[in-house]
């Protein structure tokens, strides 16, 4: 205000100090007072300078920024070639500030899943960088950054974990080993390393970022809550949900006193921990976080924003979860509208949502509707990912476990095949989510009285299991406990029970740790899910009776708890 009355109401300056506000309500999540500022300095630039100036390609590229944070794709990729262009008109093909705005465009590409249009336009701006300032430089460090990220999301692990890798040392060496880019490297590479079934790997890796971002700037820095929640799925990946719970109500408590209770960040830490409470079975605690979540960002970032269609989608999930079936399809529709719309029909997260809807199809049984939708589901990722992503790995597994439901034996090996295939190419044949197809397929095999194929099948999942996620995880406890099953199915069930107790071990060991963290209403859920895991051993006592002797230890501890 003081400037305007002062200065001419298009002077330069005053497009200066629009922007800064604009930046103000940006980083306040007041997106919609921010955008007609960001318009109105670059008009003034635009008056002042000319149409094709440097700055006024900067206004366009943070006009553009703001399109990006608010689901604007489609009506941000003209902006941003605008300003390319404008660069490349005023300084040719191999500058700085070229590579800046080829950068821009393709992390925007990237954003609407289009990897094809940004993976040569990341590896032209790395090119720039290179050319103009050497292979050390740190905004190298940055592109090689980029690049690889784009790289993770085609799902070409192998290729993108050297690229972070240099990208690290790059970093370490022109700043030092605590400097607050580290952490951001770091954290990169642990996701990516998570992504591989490397949890082990990761762990170490975003320690260090946290306590490199908290030294650097403090324990209540919103950068020191994203590390919390970097780190809290890792432990929510490794079935360590008491670990993982304090972290992630830290890393909102930070959100909210840094941004206040309405900002978009504060959504995310909102859904993030509701999540991970929906696992733990705490369904009455997690239904006011996740409508919480969902009216900040209809509030803040409109009603057709992706991220709206996550929280809906995270809804449907727990209405699943507490049996609502019904209840939950509307809201998986108006999701899978909304990114239809905002991010086009044939986008890899289009896909998630067309995966969730089958899957609620398929809880109700009805098939007939379920199938069209995985196989556009199927579409939409070869053609967006290529034929060896591990989403298409997904998709065909989904695929071939609605055939076999149906008993489609015949048809559903194949699809479980090639799952497994594209997983061991691209996971290593120790990952997780290898084990997973490895069950599935084995429990395939065992439909068709092909045991010994089975056998083998479950015993490589199972030490997969207790290799990558640990002795006592859940998914440890299921593999014995499908080894159980197949081992009564031949009616080996002398050998069947050492496997069945040990799943029921582990099922114990599991309510013990984590039902003395849970309020009353959370630990009956979990108690009614796992609690009743002596009926295992009860149903085989007429045809093998000391597995009465199991049955009766089970029940009296599980009534203990």
């Amino acid at each position: 205000a003081i400037y305007e009355k002062s200065l001419a109401s298009d002077h330069p300056e005053i497009a200066t100090s629009l922007n800064n506000l604009a930046g103000l309500f940006v980083a306040q999540g007041k997106y919609s007072e921010a955008e007609p500022l960001l318009r109105r300095s670059l008009a003034i630039k635009e008056k002042t300078f000319g149409p094709d100036h440097p700055e006024v390609a900067l206004a366009l590229n943070n006009l553009a920024d703001l399109l990006v944070v608010t689901g604007k794709y489609s009506a941000a990729e003209p902006v941003f070639q605008r300003a390319l262009d404008i660069e490349e008109k005023v300084f040719g093909q191999i500058h700085p500030n070229v590579a800046r705005a080829i950068n821009n465009l393709g992390q925007l590409f990237n954003t609407q899943g289009n990897y094809a249009r940004a993976e040569p336009l990341l590896r032209r701006s790395l090119s720039i960088h290179e050319q103009v300032f050497g292979a050390d430089h740190l905004l190298v460090a940055v592109s090689l950054g980029n690049l690889a990220g784009v790289l993770t999301e085609k799902g070409n692990y192998s290729a993108a974990e050297p690229l972070y890798r240099r990208s690290l040392a790059i970093k370490e060496r022109a700043l030092g080993t605590d400097h607050p880019d580290i952490a951001t490297s770091l954290n990169n590479l642990a996701l990516l390393l998570t992504a591989q079934g490397n949890l082990q790997g990761a762990e170490p890796l975003q320690r260090r970022a946290l306590a490199i971002t908290e030294k650097a700037h403090g324990p209540n820095h919103p950068d020191v809550a994203s590390d919390l929640n970097n780190l809290a799925m890792l432990f929510n990946a490794q079935g360590r949900y008491s670990d993982a719970k304090p972290l992630l109500n830290r890393s909102l408590a930070i959100k909210e006193k840094a941004f206040g209770p309405d900002h978009p960040d504060v959504g995310l830490a909102l859904n993030n921990l509701a999540m991970l409470l929906v696992q733990q079975g705490q369904y009455a605690a997690v239904e006011p976080l996740l409508y919480r979540a969902l009216a900040i960002e209809e509030k803040s970032l409109g009603p057709d924003h992706p991220n709206v269609a996550k929280s809906l989608n995270n809804i449907a999930q727990l209405l699943g979860r507490q049996g609502n079936i019904t209840a939950s399809q509307p809201l998986l529709r108006r999701a899978l509208a909304i990114k239809e719309k905002a991010l086009g029909p044939d986008h890899p997260d289009v896909a998630i949502s067309l995966n969730n809807l089958a899957a609620a199809f398929t809880e109700q049984g009805v098939y007939i509707s379920a199938e069209p939708l995985f196989r556009r589901a199927l579409a939409i990722r070869e053609k967006s990912l290529g034929l060896n992503h591990p989403d298409v790995a997904q998709s065909l597994n989904n695929i071939a476990m609605l055939l076999d439901k149906q008993g489609k034996y015949i048809a559903a090996e194949p699809l479980y095949l090639r799952s497994l295939a594209i997983k061991e190419k691209a996971f290593g044949p120790d990952h997780p989510d290898v084990a997973l197809v490895l069950n599935n397929l084995a429990l395939l095999l065992v439909q068709q009285d092909m045991y010994g194929a089975a056998e083998r099948l479950l015993r490589r999942a199972l030490a997969i299991r207790e290799k990558s996620l640990g002795a006592d995880h859940p998914d440890v406890a299921s593999s014995y406990s499908n080894f159980a099953g197949l081992l009564s199915a031949s009616r080996n069930y002398v050998n069947a029970m050492p496997f069945l107790a040990r799943s029921l071990a582990i099922e114990s060991t599991f309510l013990i740790r984590e039902l003395p963290l849970l309020p009353d209403q959370a630990r009956s859920a979990q108690l009614r899910q796992l609690g009743n895991g002596w009926q295992r051993p009860f149903g085989l006592i007429e045809q093998y009776f000391p597995a009465a002797t199991l049955a009766l230890e089970t029940r009296l501890n599980r009534h203990g708890l």
